[in-house]
C-alpha cells in the first residue's frame, strides 16, 4: 500500500500576514468616504426635481457635478490602495475576488446604463444625474480591476 506523503506546507495554512493592517483601514476609510460623499450629495445636498433649490452646506452646493466625482475618485482610490500585497485583497484568493469584483460591477454598471438610457434613467439614482458619465464610472470600475490583476500571481 503507497504512503501518502505530505508537503510541508499545506493550503490549509493559514496566512502569517495580519488581516488587518494600517494600509487597509486607509483603504477601507476612502471606500466609506467615497460612498458616503456620493450618498450625501444625492440624499442631502442635490435639489429633487429639475430648478429646485440645493439643500446642505454652501461649499458641497457650489461643488454641484463635481461631488460625483469626488466620491467616485475616493472609491476608486480606496480600492487601488487594497490592492497592494500588505492588504488582504491584494494577496492570494483576495486578488481574484477583487479583480473579478471589480470588473463584474463595471460592466453591471454599464449594462444598466445601456438598458435604461432611453426611457427609465431617470428612476435609478445616481444614474440619472451622471447622464453619459455612467460609461466612465464602468470603466473605472474595470480600471481599478486592473490594478488588482497587475497583483495577480
Amino acid at each position: 500500500m503507497a504512503k501518502l506523503k505530505l508537503s510541508k506546507k499545506s493550503d490549509l495554512d493559514l496566512p502569517k500576514d495580519p488581516i488587518f493592517t494600517p494600509r487597509f483601514g486607509i483603504a477601507l476609510l476612502l471606500i466609506a468616504l467615497g460612498i458616503g460623499w456620493i450618498a450625501y450629495y444625492y440624499t442631502g445636498v442635490r435639489p429633487n426635481e429639475i430648478g429646485g433649490d440645493f439643500t446642505g452646506p454652501k461649499p458641497v452646493q457650489k461643488l454641484e457635478g463635481w461631488n460625483y466625482l469626488i466620491g467616485f475618485v475616493l472609491l476608486f482610490l480606496g480600492l487601488a490602495v487594497s490592492a497592494h500585497p500588505k492588504t488582504p485583497l491584494g494577496r492570494g484568493r483576495g486578488v481574484v475576488v477583487g479583480m473579478l469584483g471589480c470588473f463584474v460591477i463595471g460592466l453591471i454598471w454599464i449594462c444598466v446604463f445601456y438598458i435604461f438610457a432611453n426611457d427609465h434613467l431617470d428612476k435609478i439614482w445616481v444614474f440619472n444625474d451622471l447622464g453619459q458619465k455612467n460609461l466612465l464610472v464602468g470603466i473605472g470600475f474595470m480600471a481599478v480591476g486592473f490594478t488588482f490583476a497587475t497583483k495577480w500571481e
